[in-house]
């Protein structure tokens, strides 16, 4: 069975981002690639991608057999799709490590 693992941003969580320091940017990453090298050694990761800003979307709809499309973010929306793990599991009850959710509210750079 295949699950998507959306990884979900918002202003907030993305200004955090940026205000990290080089060192702690690159444990951000290397968290993010171990993650990836786990699924893809355990035989389970199908695909994993970013996604690029919001504010480089394009809308693309279907109207009366014609395609057209709209630059940037087609909707206000508190979070952003930021990327995705894409995984075949053969249950939902798989082991997983589980562990608390880096909050970088509050943190001074």
């Amino acid at each position: 069975m295949k699950y998507l693992i959306m990884v979900l941003s918002n202003p907030e969580s993305a200004a955090a981002l940026r205000r990290l320091s080089e060192e702690q940017g690159r444990e951000f990453g290397r968290r993010h690639r171990a993650l990836g090298e786990a699924l893809a050694e355990s035989g389970e990761l199908v695909v994993s991608e970013g996604l690029d800003d919001q504010a480089n979307a394009v809308r693309v709809r279907l109207r009366d057999g014609e395609t057209m499309t709209t630059d940037g973010p087609f909707a206000e929306v508190k979070e952003q799709l930021a990327g995705f793990y894409l995984v075949e599991c053969e249950s939902l009850e798989r082991d997983v490590e589980v562990r608390p959710v880096l909050d970088l509210r509050g943190m001074e750079m």
